[in-house]
């Protein structure tokens, strides 16, 4: 095979022949097989200590075949478990250049058209399913048509396909006929393997399935009695009555219709029988047992999984959605983390050493996850400070508040002013010329007159204050210096154009009164 001079993380150099194949396809016959038998049916406590021990010890086909059978029988957990799924499959992802040189963006903008390729959005989905089994490997099949190395796909690959290595537990191996009992190296710059790291020691030991398994085998069980109980209690009792002359062939009639009624609520008999409802037994407090218990194992998993009970087994009200929002908020940044690591360092780097030459810093690729706003707080700092000189961009402000530009000529809401001599109320608008403008408001001249005469003091002040933060080289010696400072900062100049301002808004008062406004 044709080898190349690069070396991955390990040292080991590529083997260009293997970029574009198949390594780990699975086959009919041999060691990679997509069909396997079942183990959640009638698992017992001794049969899941044995598969979580042998998946401990380096045998974890069961361990794998149990956590996706979970998956598809368990309806909470497939919930839960869907739900962290999701919420990190579906952030977007931000590639950013390692320096502001010409050539570092431009490996930044190569590596952005592959990242917002749909095949890549798949990959970040199916990586995900090392939340449950503690990691999840998918395959690159690289094409080499064009001028640049670029994934023509990525395969998700069962996990059951590899092992780990029986001396650390760490290094993941894929199973092959060439050496059955230890697998073989993964090839160089072929997989993406994400271990999300959910907690500390042998990965397989660290996925959210093994958290769940016993839940979800007493949940099994749960369910089973449950249903047996529903059987027996939940419809009426059917008794057939005969008289003491009736024939086995009349025995055997009743009997039938007695059975029919269970299945086709009808039954033909002799006037000489009769049939009779009983009322089952009070026993709402046993069914109500199996109901607690099923909830219980429920909350369990919820707990284990996205970190709260609140939003998924419990009613909430807003405030309390909120904190437990929190709550999630910090597993979803971990597990965001987690993968844009597992990204960078296992397709990033491959790629931009097979694209481009060596001696550069790789970019980055970030998963964002959006923070909450408090739009709020966010309007009344608007509302407090801009009137006194903040200056801020709409387009920031549009963004956050989820605005979308205003078109060319489209009408524009505007703040409203006083009637015109017609009657109609008219409103400013500053981004079209020619609108119709009312009367100035004379708060706003005010303001503005007094942060001009203001400006000439205030930039003296300020300039003092930052030549002294900046001859300081602690917090505490600035504090002691601003004290020593401050008594020397001329401020005449703006008490009096705070007089002057005072005075004016005194005068504009009386101006409003004499109006009548």
């Amino acid at each position: 095979m044709a080898r190349s001079p690069i070396v991955d993380l390990y040292g080991r150099p590529i083997e260009y022949d293997q970029l574009t194949e198949d390594v780990a396809a699975p086959r009919v016959t041999g060691v990679r097989q997509v069909w396997h038998p079942s183990v959640a049916g009638g698992l017992t406590p001794g049969r899941l200590a044995a598969l979580l021990q042998a998946a401990a010890e380096g045998d974890a086909r069961d361990y794998l075949t149990l956590a996706e059978e979970m998956e598809e029988r368990d309806l909470h957990y497939a919930s839960v478990l869907g739900t962290r799924k999701l919420a990190l499959a579906g952030l977007n992802i931000r590639v950013e250049a390692a320096t502001d040189d010409p050539e570092d963006v431009r490996r930044a903008d190569v590596l952005r058209e592959v990242v917002e390729s749909p095949e890549f959005g798949e990959v970040q989905t199916d990586l995900t399913d090392a939340l449950g089994k503690g990691y999840s490997v998918a395959e690159i099949i690289w094409d080499r048509s064009g001028k640049e190395w670029v994934p023509q796909r990525f395969e998700w690959r069962d996990p059951r396909f590899f092992m780990f290595d029986r001396e650390t537990g760490q290094e993941l191996r894929l199973l092959d006929e060439a050496d059955m009992i230890n697998g073989v190296a993964l090839a160089p710059y072929k997989f993406i393997v994400h271990r999300p790291r959910l907690r500390s020691g042998l990965p397989i030991r660290g996925g959210l399935a093994r958290l769940a398994a016993v839940g979800y085998m007493c949940k099994a069980w749960t369910w089973k009695d449950w249903m047996g109980f529903a059987d027996i209690y939940g419809i009426p009792m059917r008794v057939g009555r005969y008289g003491p002359n009736a024939s086995k062939e009349d025995i055997g009639i009743l009997m039938s219709a007695v059975a029919n009624l269970g299945s086709d609520a009808a039954a033909v008999i002799p006037d000489s029988m009769r049939i009779d409802f009983t009322q089952a037994a009070n026993v709402a407090g046993a069914g109500e047992f199996f109901k607690g218990l099923a909830e219980w194992w429920d909350k369990q998993m919820s707990k284990a999984i996205v970190g709260q009970t609140m939003s998924t087994d419990d009613g909430s009200s807003m405030a309390q959605a909120k904190v437990h929002n929190e709550v999630r908020l910090d597993l979803l940044e971990a597990d965001a983390k987690a993968e844009s690591n597992t990204l960078n360092r296992m397709f990033v780097r491959p790629f931009c050493d097979l694209n481009f030459a060596p001696g550069r810093r790789y970019p980055r690729l970030i998963i964002d996850v959006p923070q909450p706003e408090n739009l709020e707080l966010l309007i009344k700092a608007l509302s407090a400070f801009v009137p006194l000189g903040l200056r801020v961009e709409q387009s920031v402000i549009r963004d956050k508040l989820g605005l979308p530009e205003p078109a060319e000529g489209a009408e524009i809401l505007g703040k409203p002013t006083e009637p015109g001599p017609s009657g109609v109320t008219t409103a400013t608008n500053r981004e079209q010329p020619g609108a119709p403008v009312g009367a100035p408001d004379i708060v706003d001249n005010q303001v503005k007159t007094l942060a001009s005469a203001a400006s000439a003091s205030m930039n003296d002040m300020v300039d003092v204050i930052r030549e002294l933060l900046d001859s300081v080289s602690s917090l505490e010696e600035f504090r002691d210096r601003l004290v020593e400072t401050y008594p020397n900062m001329s401020g005449d100049q703006l008490a009096s154009a705070m007089a002057e301002g005072m005075a004016a808004a005194s005068l504009a008062g009386r101006y409003d009164v004499i109006r009548g406004i």
